[in-house]
């Protein structure tokens, strides 16, 4: 029997082999204040400090709001915010072979918009929905749609708008979600191959139950294929999880999978032992998880069992998955990006005025400037907020 190993930490913030970010011994449970002037402090930098972004997206609390998911999740893409595809128009609805599927998936998608949101809003965004989807497919005939694509592309119409959401589903689709979208699901089912054998190296008990009740993985394909959109009833959760997602290895969304079974091991193990009762378990994924723990653990997982140890077991040799061999050249490619002059000649000059408004005040300086190490977090502090609405792109 494989007993579970324990994760040992490494001193510093690096990448791996396959260049995902790893976890620092020192990295700080700061406060929410110190946190969103990390982040802004790294969007200002030139180049952009990625490496900083994307330890801010994976750990405690993610990016916090959307308007910092708008200006982070551009960058962890390598997206040009000055050079963004145009709105698309009707004609990429002109004979598609997808339009009709298309339509139908995007109809019947109204829970993915906020409660609440007046019916004229959620059709216009549909509309919006339906041709950026469109429009990424007509621009790459080698993508083929599948269905639960439209949960993905919807999350990020939600956060960052129309011609932001074409940009950064068209790279999605190139490289973090391009396996499954092959003309066929093979490389979709080889992508679930990898979560027995990381249920094997953690609990073998476990995977021997499911292996004798023959439940296959197909209960984790809507999960990994919208990246959990389409099984969340919380947006911020979902919000929470693509912050981790863009910020990762393509193949993470299989490794918290393995969390989420191994979360749930006392229940599964007290099931019946048969297929279809193990299958109905599983393919239900309580609302309340505890998200924050299990994408730790999943970080955990990664580092003591990366996809090339379990490459042979997972029956996939890594240049048959485009997603995994294009990965380490993608994330390359993000760490020589400009920061935004907007963004950085408002926050200079915000930190100016700061600066002379402090020094009109009768108190000496040390006791006016609070640094941002000593902030301590509420207990809410890292609560990510609730959606805000859509905005309409200028």
């Amino acid at each position: 029997m494989i007993k579970q190993k324990r994760k040992k930490q490494n001193g510093g913030v690096g990448v791996n082999e396959n260049e995902s970010v790893t976890r620092s011994e020192t990295e700080p449970d700061c406060g929410r204040k110190q946190k969103l002037a990390i982040i802004r402090q790294a969007l200002i930098r030139d180049p952009v400090d990625i490496k900083t972004l994307r330890t801010a997206a994976v750990s405690k609390g993610g990016l916090l709001t959307d308007e910092l998911r708008r200006k982070v999740w551009p960058k962890l893409l390598n997206i040009n915010v000055y050079d963004l595809p145009h709105k698309p128009g009707r004609d990429v609805r002109e004979n598609h072979k997808d339009y009709n599927q298309v339509v139908l998936d995007v109809r019947r998608s109204m829970k993915r918009f906020p409660k609440g949101m007046p019916a004229a809003q959620r059709a216009a965004l549909q509309e919006q929905l339906i041709d950026m989807i469109l429009a990424v497919l007509k621009r790459n005939p080698q993508l083929h749609y599948y269905q639960g694509y439209h949960d993905v592309a919807v999350t990020l119409l939600l956060v960052v708008g129309e011609r932001m959401a074409l940009a950064m589903l068209d790279k999605l689709s190139n490289f973090h979600l391009r396996d499954f979208m092959d003309p066929t699901m093979d490389s979709t089912k080889h992508i679930l191959n990898y979560l027995m054998p990381i249920l094997e190296q953690v609990d073998m008990e476990l995977h021997d139950f499911m292996t004798r009740a023959e439940v296959g993985t197909i209960f984790a394909l809507s999960w990994l294929i919208t990246w959990y959109g389409h099984v969340l009833s919380e947006f911020k959760h979902t919000l929470r999880l693509y912050d981790f997602f863009l910020a990762s290895h393509p193949l993470m969304p299989i490794y918290l999978a393995a969390t989420i079974v191994l979360h749930r091991e006392k229940e599964v193990k007290q099931t019946e032992c048969d297929m279809a009762m193990v299958h109905h378990l599983l393919s239900r994924i309580p609302q309340d998880l505890p998200y924050e723990v299990l994408i730790g653990q999943a970080r955990d997982l990664f580092d003591l069992y990366p996809p090339s140890l379990l490459a042979k077991r997972a029956a996939l040799q890594s240049r048959k998955s485009l997603s995994i061999s294009t990965f380490q050249a993608f994330q390359l490619s993000t760490l020589h990006q400009r920061p935004d002059s907007v963004l950085q000649r408002l926050t200079r000059a915000q930190g100016s005025t700061t600066s002379r408004q402090g020094s009109r005040g009768n108190r000496s300086k040390r006791e006016t400037q609070t640094s941002l190490s000593q902030t301590t977090p509420s207990s809410s502090s890292w609560d990510v907020p609730k959606h805000s609405q859509a905005r309409e792109d200028a």
